[in-house]
């Protein structure tokens, strides 16, 4: 049967709540996933929660537990099982080591599932094995201990999530939001994204990674903000714009706005102009009628050349594959688990261009 004549269905996505879990990262699955519609009103996804055990009560971090309708057969339906924090994860945190119980219930998944976990979610798939080899993230306070009981993990306590494929994994709290919205982002486009993150109330996709939220001193009240500067950039980014043009909005140095704009952001200024002018291709890839060409010079690439090269660096696509595939709505999860081709992290780690430069 040709692919558009499949019977539609949902992309199925299952959560596995475990005892000591945090119910806003319960949550944030079902919020994001069960916004999301086609052209014709129907849902994108299905979101099911699940037990280790048979249906009945889960214990919270808070004064309520939660009564879970489905038991672990429930993963063995699944499309993508995402595994959020749990502050009672026992010999998994402290040892690296599944229960019995945990064990039998991962096994349950089908080869192919696509994986996901909040926060210390991720520590459940890094003892069953899934992240062996791989790179991988959580909460900046647990990063240090993760890739000391996970030594063939490559952790990077950085970036609000990670993107390796077919299995994610995100930052604290807040940041499975942003993970979320990748994966709708990933699925059906930077469009349906947006209208999920409108609809909560929250940016589509927020700058900088872990390290401005990490505790540092408090800066002097009197010292100036980058905030102008980005403003700024972000009105021009189809004309050549210089490391010291920005610098210059702020009255500084160069030295000074990069170290000020690192604090601020988490990442250079360079990797921060990269991320807007990636959003701004992917917008008119989607959204316009324009040549690959013309796309270029408008996010300022300047050649379709470039730009192929960043979204191939940035999404794992080329900009005819990524408009083929948005542009008609297709290659979503409303039938089949979504791949995902190398390695996209939350904030990407190099700046794709020269710093002093950063047209």
């Amino acid at each position: 049967m040709p692919l558009d004549e499949r019977p539609f269905r949902p992309h199925r996505v299952v959560v596995l709540a475990l005892d000591g879990l945090l119910p806003f990262e319960l949550g944030i699955p079902h919020r994001i996933f069960g916004r999301p519609r086609d052209g014709g009103g129907r849902q994108l996804y299905e979101v099911v929660t699940c037990s280790v055990r048979p249906p009945g009560p889960v214990e919270t971090d808070a004064d309520f537990a939660v009564d879970v309708a489905h038991g672990p057969e429930a993963l063995a339906t699944a499309d993508t099982v995402i595994v959020p924090a749990s502050y009672e994860l026992g010999p998994v945190f402290e040892r690296g080591v599944l229960t019995d119980e945990l064990a039998a219930a991962l096994a349950r998944i089908r080869p192919g599932t696509r994986l996901a976990s909040i926060c210390t979610g991720v520590y459940v798939l890094a003892a069953a094995g899934f992240l062996d080899g791989r790179p991988a993230t959580t909460h900046w306070a647990d990063a240090e201990r993760l890739q000391r009981l996970f030594p063939r993990i490559d952790v990077d306590p950085d970036v609000l999530f990670i993107d390796d494929g077919d299995v994610l994994t995100s930052a604290g709290v807040a940041a499975g939001i942003d993970l979320c919205l990748h994966m709708v982002r990933r699925d059906h486009g930077t469009a349906v994204a947006n209208d999920v993150a409108r609809r909560t109330v929250v940016p589509p996709h927020r700058d900088g990674g872990q390290a401005q939220y990490i505790e540092r001193p408090v800066p002097d009240p009197q010292q100036a903000t980058t905030t102008a500067a980005r403003a700024w950039a972000l009105g021009r980014l189809h004309e050549p714009i210089q490391l010291r043009d920005m610098a210059e909005q702020e009255a500084m140095s160069v030295r000074t706005f990069t170290r000020r704009f690192r604090e601020e952001a988490g990442i250079s200024p360079g990797q921060w102009l990269t991320q807007q002018r990636v959003e701004r291709a992917r917008h008119l890839l989607e959204s316009s009628d324009l040549s690959v060409d013309r796309i270029a010079r408008s996010a300022g690439f300047g050649t379709a050349q470039s730009m192929r090269q960043h979204l191939q660096a940035a999404l794992g696509v080329t900009p005819t594959a990524y408009r083929r595939t948005f542009r008609t709505g297709g290659g979503g999860a409303g039938s089949e688990g979504s791949g995902g081709s190398g390695r996209v992290d939350g904030v990407g780690r190099d700046g794709h261009g020269p710093v002093g430069a950063l047209a």
